[in-house]
């Protein structure tokens, strides 16, 4: 006769915290100003301001947006405030850098406004794996946004997990 299988996992006070859950839904654009530069490296400001106030930025509806500059060219950073006032009234957000450092931005903010408070005295794991770009510092900071709440923090899945921190 086979015995039940019993889930202790989910009959625990064990919580898993999926960083997965809160990935923000929508396209990630990462927006290269070279081609309103002269030759990609000369900012020309009456040019520069022209290709702003022409371009259509109602493509970047509901849009997260990455602003930079593929090439060595020296960008004041005037030219990426003026790009960003025109993007505020379409793009959810707007950043200077790569899509990794748009990614890492916009989970800092979700982190920040994280409600923790249903941890508190309880031990978690930070699930590891995912599908979706979970950036290495949002680990970090939920890590450190748990420490002085949790009874204790793990890494990984409920199987295998890794000890990070247990209050004494």
């Amino acid at each position: 006769m086979a015995e039940e299988i019993i889930n202790r996992v989910a009959n625990s006070k064990l919580k898993v915290i999926d960083l997965e859950d809160y990935y923000p839904k929508g396209e990630r654009v990462l927006f290269d100003i070279k081609d309103w530069l002269m030759e990609g490296l000369v900012l020309r400001e009456k040019d520069f301001r022209a290709f702003v106030s022409e371009h259509n930025w109602s493509q970047y509806q509901d849009c997260y947006v990455a602003l930079y500059c593929s090439t060595d060219a020296i960008v004041p950073d005037w030219a990426y405030m003026l790009i960003s006032i025109e993007l505020q009234d379409y793009a959810k957000l707007t950043v200077i850098g790569s899509l990794d450092d748009l990614e890492s931005i916009l989970y800092a903010q979700i982190i920040s406004n994280l409600e923790v408070a249903q941890y508190e005295g309880l031990p978690v794991i930070i699930k590891g794996c995912s599908h979706k770009p979970v950036p290495s510092n949002a680990l970090v900071l939920l890590s450190q946004k748990l420490k002085p709440i949790a009874r204790t923090i793990m890494f990984g899945e409920a199987c295998s997990s890794v000890p990070l921190f247990k209050r004494k």
